[in-house]
């Protein structure tokens, strides 16, 4: 009491102590540059409004934003017709007639394909057809690759790169190959093949590069390898690739799954919003070349299976519809009514 300082002092940046414990204002000093710092580091404010690109840019950061190789299938009108006639007449000749199984009163035809597990040998076979229109319709013929992803300069064999090899494009059925033979021997999983989309365009998007003849696969390989390794709880070691790939060491793989992450920005996360319109933009790919995904008759098994499954959601939400139905009464069934005496005065 009446004493001049208190011992208790504010803690405002305005204010601080100095040796004789008495005070005085603070004077902010000039803020210095990164040159004069000598720091060239990229501040984190910097960094933070990344995902404020435009969203058409960033299709695999951003649900409402639309997929790069579905823009890319869809501007080739001729090719993607050829290709759904040629399906369509092998069809014919194997079939006799180009029937679609419909459902009716006794029997419904529904496929082995959800988002939450989709069918493995199909969404292989879409992501393949994906990456086929991201190679065939590219933005620019001969754009920048990227050292690490040039595969004269990193062959994943030991048989000679021929000189051309940046000018053929590859056909669907063979990177449906190259792709199914990884899936296969490293036993990955159809989500895997979905993220493996979303990484292959992520890249793209974020490096600025264009995928091509000459370095396709070892994009590929990056995508499927970082992919592993996110989504599956036991992921493949890059010295297992080295069994699949016998030609290629694991110094090349590490740097390969390094460089990968640098170009990404260490961008891993791949929300469910994001999966799921890439799943369901596959399946529109495949509707529009004639790629179905086979049908087949609901059996009493699978039927049951079903039940059982609504039946665990139904009890799993019951309690929170119950706490968000709204409590009323009626005339015919009045519960909790209190009566209380009247008082006359």
């Amino acid at each position: 009491m009446g004493a001049t300082t208190s011992c208790c002092v504010s803690s405002s940046p305005k204010l601080r102590r100095n040796a004789h414990s008495r005070l005085e204002s603070y004077h902010q000093e000039p803020e210095l540059s990164r040159e004069e710092t000598g720091c060239n580091l990229q501040h984190i404010s910097d960094r933070e409004n990344v995902d404020e690109l435009n969203m058409e840019y960033n299709p695999s950061d951003h649900p409402r934003a639309s997929t790069i190789f579905l823009s890319k299938s869809q501007t080739d009108e001729l090719p993607s017709r050829n290709v759904r006639e040629k399906r369509k007449s092998l069809f014919i000749n194997n079939h006799g007639t180009a029937r679609r199984k419909h459902s009716s009163c006794s029997t419904i035809f529904l496929d082995d394909n959800t988002v939450s597990q989709p069918n493995l040998k199909y969404t292989i076979k879409c992501v393949a057809l994906a990456i086929y229109y991201h190679i065939k319709n590219r933005d620019t013929d001969g754009g920048m690759v990227l050292d690490i992803f040039d595969e004269k300069l990193h062959p994943l064999s030991k048989s000679e790169v021929p000189l051309d090899y940046d000018q053929h494009d590859p056909e669907q059925k063979q990177i449906y190959r190259f792709v199914r033979t990884l899936f296969s021997a490293a036993q990955l999983t159809a989500e895997c093949a979905i993220v493996t989309l979303v990484y292959l365009e992520r890249l793209l998007t974020y490096a600025e590069i264009d995928i091509g003849p000459g370095n396709w696969k070892r994009i590929v390989l990056g995508a499927i390898l970082l992919a592993s390794k996110v989504w599956d709880d036991q992921a493949v070691w890059n010295v297992d690739y080295c069994q699949i790939l016998k030609d290629i060491t694991v110094e090349d793989m590490n740097e390969l799954e390094r460089q990968f992450l640098e170009l990404l920005q260490f961008n891993i996360n791949v929300p469910s919003s994001v999966y799921a319109k890439y799943y369901f933009d596959l399946r529109s790919l495949s509707e529009s070349n004639n790629l179905n995904f086979p049908l087949e008759p609901l059996s009493r098994d699978k039927a049951q299976r079903l039940e059982a499954i609504s039946r665990l959601c139904d009890d799993k939400y019951k309690d929170v519809r119950r706490a968000t139905k709204k409590r009323s009464a009626s005339m015919d069934n009045l519960c909790g009514v209190r009566w209380v005496p009247a008082i006359l005065s």
